[in-house]
Parts: C-alpha cells; structure tokens; sequence
C-alpha cells in the first residue's frame, strides 16, 4: 500500500483506512490505485473474512481530490475497481463502511458501495454534485434510488441537499449509528459477527444478494440454483451440521 492507505489484519477482519485526514480523506489517482490494491488483497487472503473501510480525522471521505486532478488531469479511475479503486467492483467478502463525519459526492459514493453501513452520530450523507454542474456518476445516480425510497433518493440527487445519519438510518440506508468516534469500532464488532460464519456461504450470499437485483423473478431461483448448489455440497455445509448437532462452534475451512 502507499502511505495514503493502510491495512490492518486482525481476527479475520481487514480495516483499510484512507488516510489523508489533511485534504479530509479525498481521493487522487495514487489512492485510488491503493484502495484497489487493499481489497484486492484482502479478497485472497485467507486469513480475511470480512472488511471495514474507514477515513482518518474527522471526516470520511470528500471524494476527488480536485487539486490534484486540477494539476495532473488524472482521474481517480483504476482499470480493476473503476472510480476510487471501489466502486465497479467492490470486494467479493463483506465490506461494512465505517463513517465519521462527512460522506459526500464520491465519499458517499464509496459509502454506497459497501454492504453494511455504520455511522457516527455527526456523520453526513449526500451527493452536491449538481451544485457544481456534474452528475454523481461513480454510482450515486445509479444505486441511491435503489437503495432508499426512489423519491426520497431523487429529493437527494436533485437537490444536492445532505441527510443526517439519523435520517440515513431511519430511510435504511445507515445500519447502526454510533457514538462520534465510535464508528469504527463498530464496525469491526459486526464484522467479526460475520467472520463467524462460514466464509464460502457468506461471499456466495453477498454476490446472489447482488446479483439478483438484476434478476427477473421467474428466473431468480434457475440463477441462483448454480452457486447454491456448491454451497450444499461444501465441506463447511457438513460441518455446520455437525458443529449444531455436537453442540460445538463451527470449525470453518471455507471450502
């Protein structure tokens, strides 16, 4: 990694911190190349279940670093992940947000991109991109209609106007708000609640829960029949089985 993103590993859980609290966390090229980087590498480590994604200081994440697209012309793309290293593909494992302070226009596009979202209590959310002439295209447009009421996101696009994390939470768009400063460890606590469970079923859950917004209904289940299949027949099937019926926890082997 670089030093604009760091990675810690501990007890199945990767926290990945955007660390340039002096411009609040905005992404340039190199950091998006880093961010990419981060959970490429935490999607094949073994020892990795679940991932928490974080800004340092008091502010999560401001998006593009406009200085520095201003002086180099670079765009925060990467050819993997797409915009800021995330957004197009975001980690095959479970990647909650942990968000303190601020997460507008491509912060909170990242923040949109993370299953599970924890926030602290002076968190923000929205996307000011049209009072600046643009469109929230690395996925703001895209996904906020779909994962709060439609009108509710269109009030939000429209008029560049932020929500409180109490209004994130009560529209579901925020999972849990937290004391301020507490987001992050928050966060690891219910990511090491999912790191619990059997890591083949749980990536496979995440990406048929994704995929099938995409599904019509009289398909789903013909879709879906494929990667459940695999999951039945794993080993950690069997011994979920076995752990429940010995009274014992569940020794993963995500295989």
């Amino acid at each position: 990694m670089s030093g604009t993103v760091c990675v810690e590993v501990d007890d199945f859980v990767a926290v990945i911190t955007i660390d340039r609290p002096a411009v609040r966390n905005a992404i340039d090229l190199e950091t998006a190349c880093s961010i990419a980087a981060a959970l490429d590498e935490a999607d094949e480590r073994s020892d990795v279940r679940s991932i928490v994604l974080t800004g340092s200081g008091e502010t999560f994440c401001a998006g593009m670093d406009l200085k520095a697209f201003a002086a180099s012309g670079q765009r925060p793309i990467t050819e993997s992940r797409g915009a800021f290293g995330i957004v197009e593909r975001p980690p095959d494992k479970p990647l909650i947000g942990a968000v303190e302070g601020k997460a507008l226009g491509g912060g909170f596009e990242i923040a949109l991109a993370c299953d599970v979202i924890v926030a602290a209590r002076t968190a923000a959310f929205g996307l000011p991109e049209v009072k600046r002439g643009l469109v929230a295209a690395a996925g703001g447009v895209l996904f906020l209609p779909q994962r709060i009421p439609f009108n509710i996101g269109m009030e939000m696009i429209l008029t560049g106007e932020p929500i409180t994390a109490a209004r994130a939470a009560d529209l579901g768009l925020v999972n849990k708000v937290v004391d301020t400063g507490e987001a992050t460890t928050a966060a690891i606590t219910l990511a090491r609640s999912i790191g619990r469970n059997a890591p083949l079923a749980v990536q496979t859950a995440k990406r048929l829960a994704r995929a099938a917004r995409d599904w019509r209904d009289v398909e789903a289940f013909d879709l879906q029949r494929p990667h459940t299949a695999v999951i039945r027949e794993s080993r950690d099937a069997m011994e979920g089985a076995r752990a429940f019926v010995e009274k014992r926890p569940p020794q993963w082997v995500g295989a």
